[in-house]
């Protein structure tokens, strides 16, 4: 029970309104139910003719107390009733105000009911939407440590599973302890010896029910946790699926995907029957319990005990009745909520995960006039270290190029100027800024980026190039894909611009798509350019568009360049060589090359770079 008022606590502010009427038309169900029962008894009395006393009507403000005034005088107009009307239209008015009191207590559930839904709703909402919105703010860290599968599993799958249980329980959360409350307060009223019997049966109910549902959250957990490995599975198949059908291991990926998923199934059983054991359970406790009320209550009424009458009795077990259903829907919602608990638990992980990245509480105010300078800065991952002690600089508007075999801490250097990563000693400034002093916002804002994957969106053309730069007009769009050599192709598709390219641009060929995410950089007009590997994957034609488009984008701008193929960076002012986290050579490619060292030889690995 903790854990689900933890839930409310976070998630119900915004839907006080809604919770304070669904509390009073709740309130107002059980107080209408209470009324519509005790019809039973006048109807009783009136068909088993018990009830032989002589009324008087009793004063309102009588020394008596109110619930005895209230007995008195109903017991009063009912014997006039019968007197003047007769038994049969006694009877019949009695049905009438059962029917009216009945209609009120539906029409004042329903309302209950239909305050809740807003809250339902909007707390699985809130709960995507912070979700998604901590994906945002968390660091590209984070997500190596992830697998996406697992991540898209838990905004869907568990989201769904506290919807399915946590939410769609708040209805008999909110009802049924208030049902409970008033019919055990009635119950007490008629017959405080009876209640306090009843009291020392019901818990050991209670007891047995929670055993239960504990042991359901822990495979719950579990069995989340195995769903999670499946969509993991899903999203590798998806990503490699051109590797998986060139390797002819259609086989073994289905393979290990149905033995997953039969584990997956076993898990489901088990909690499912479990859960399913809810309902017969409290079906037979609540039996026990009224079969061992009826024969106490029935024992002090047949010894003439008077503790109660007869048709009292009969009403009394009503309520108690009454009591075991929203006991046995509580107590199952109870036993329902373990699942989303433990979903809840597998979605804190995401919205409760720490960003190391974090914002200055005083950010000073960024410009660029003069240098990007790398000061003596380590990094590492996890344990071992990627950048060893590495200083460099980059004079505003040089182009500096980054090269080194695969491994070597060029593309990690190129991810720490915006902040994907923070390193763990020395510092990085700009114009003697240190970056970690100033708005990520304002940080990015200097950066474009061109890598090897142009990442583009399941969107137009027109919506992938205007990509994070607001209050854009067609015509700079449309400029921009010029000088990215892409405005021909873009014209030449069945609605230019506003065609739609595909999920992560699809029907596009890879020079397209490079050209496209060119054209984002060129239309945000950074300050610092950034092309991390951005022709290695390209075939020669269309690395000589990207490559016409890269050299106009990097013109007036400060660029680093990321290369694996030697021939897109000769031309840099300055070439900075790495090997194992270390800067190990720099300079020009001329003077490099013939200094006979490590760039010497990557060069000479790469023969089309020789021979040039």
């Amino acid at each position: 029970m903790k854990g689900i008022i933890h839930i409310l606590k976070r998630f119900l502010p915004p839907y006080k309104k809604h919770l304070v009427l669904a509390f009073v038309f709740n309130i107002l169900t059980a107080i209408l139910n209470v009324f519509s029962l005790a019809t039973i008894i006048p109807i009783l009395q009136v068909l088993f003719r018990v009830n032989t006393e002589t009324y008087t009507f009793m004063p309102w403000n009588s020394d008596t107390s109110l619930i005895d005034i209230a007995l008195n005088n109903l017991n009063w107009y009912i014997t006039r009733l019968i007197e003047t009307n007769g038994a049969s239209f006694t009877l019949m008015m009695l049905a009438v105000i059962l029917i009216g009191m009945t209609l009120l207590k539906t029409g004042s559930a329903y309302l209950g009911s239909y305050f809740v839904i807003p809250i339902r709703t909007g707390v699985v909402k809130d709960i995507r939407d912070r979700i998604n919105d901590k994906i945002l703010s968390l660091p590209i860290g984070f997500f190596t440590e992830e697998r996406k599968g697992d991540i898209l599993s838990r905004i869907s799958g568990d989201v769904n599973e506290v919807e399915n249980s946590v939410m769609s329980s708040l209805d008999m959360l909110f009802k049924n302890p208030l049902l409970i409350l008033i019919y055990l307060t009635t119950m007490l009223i008629l017959s405080w010896q009876l209640t306090l019997f009843v009291l020392v049966v019901l818990p050991g109910m209670g007891f047995i029910m929670g055993r239960v549902g504990r042991s359901l959250k822990r495979k719950s957990f579990e069995a989340q946790n195995k769903w999670g490995d499946l969509m993991s599975q899903v999203e590798e198949t998806l990503s490699g699926l051109r590797v998986i059908k060139a390797f002819n291991a259609e086989g073994k990926i289905s393979e290990r995907f149905h033995a997953g998923s039969n584990q997956f199934r076993r898990m489901s059983n088990r909690i499912a029957r479990r859960q399913q054991l809810a309902h017969p359970m409290s079906e037979l406790l609540g039996t026990i319990t009224i079969a061992i009320v009826l024969w106490f209550g029935g024992s002090l009424i047949l010894g003439g005990q008077g503790v109660i009458d007869a048709a009292t009795f009969i009403y009394y077990l009503t309520i108690f009745y009454s009591i075991i259903n929203p006991a046995k829907e509580f107590s199952k919602s109870a036993y329902a909520v373990q699942r989303g608990l433990a979903s809840m638990e597998r979605i804190d992980r995401i919205l409760e995960a720490e960003n190391p990245i974090v914002e200055p509480q005083q950010p000073v105010p960024l410009t660029f006039q003069r240098e990007i300078a790398y000061k003596n800065i380590w990094f590492r991952y996890n344990n071992d270290w990627v950048i060893r002690d590495v200083s460099l600089q980059i004079e505003k508007g040089k182009t500096i190029a980054l090269v080194g075999q695969s491994g070597s801490g060029k593309s990690t250097m190129a991810d720490l100027l915006p902040r994907f990563y923070d390193i763990q000693q020395g510092g990085i400034y700009i114009d003697d800024t240190n970056i970690k002093d100033v708005r990520l916002h304002d940080l990015r804002s200097l950066i474009g980026y061109v890598n090897q994957d142009a990442i583009l969106f399941n969107d137009t053309f027109y919506n992938n190039i205007a990509f994070g730069v607001s209050n854009v007009e067609e015509e700079q769009v449309i400029k921009a894909a010029r000088i990215a050599n892409a405005h021909e192709f873009i014209m030449a598709t069945e609605k230019g611009y506003h065609t739609n390219i595909g999920d992560r641009g699809g029907k596009l060929s890879g020079g397209q798509r490079q050209r496209i995410s060119i054209a984002r950089a060129i239309l945000k007009n950074p300050q610092i350019l950034i092309l991390d590997e951005a022709t290695s994957a390209l075939d020669t034609d269309s690395e000589r568009l990207v490559q016409e488009a890269l050299e106009k984008l990097m013109q007036n701008r400060t660029t680093i360049v990321i290369a694996h193929r030697l021939s897109t960076i000769k031309n840099a002012d300055e070439i900075y060589v790495m090997r194992e986290g270390k800067i190990v050579e720099s300079g020009q490619h001329a003077a490099l090359y013939a200094q006979g060292g490590y760039y010497t030889k990557l060069c000479d690995s790469q023969s089309e770079f020789s021979e040039s």
